[in-house]
């Protein structure tokens, strides 16, 4: 994703997003493990994609915190 996509979002489908990520995390590495990963550089760009979106969800609070 994006970083303007990210922004775009709203604090719930933020969390939602990031637990989807995270669960796409863990599968990829359980299909690591057993050797049937083919393209590894997905684990890297998930986690990438959730330190993105968890980034926007603590200046989203505060900015609200600001106010």
């Amino acid at each position: 994703m994006k970083l303007k996509e990210i922004q775009e979002l709203t604090p719930k489908e933020l969390l939602s997003r990031r637990r989807e990520l995270k669960e796409e995390m863990f599968n990829l590495r359980i299909q690591q493990q057993s050797s049937q990963l083919e393209r590894p550089h997905l684990i890297r760009v998930a986690r990438r994609n959730v330190a993105r979106i968890e980034t926007v969800l603590s200046r989203k609070a505060q900015e609200t915190a600001a106010k």
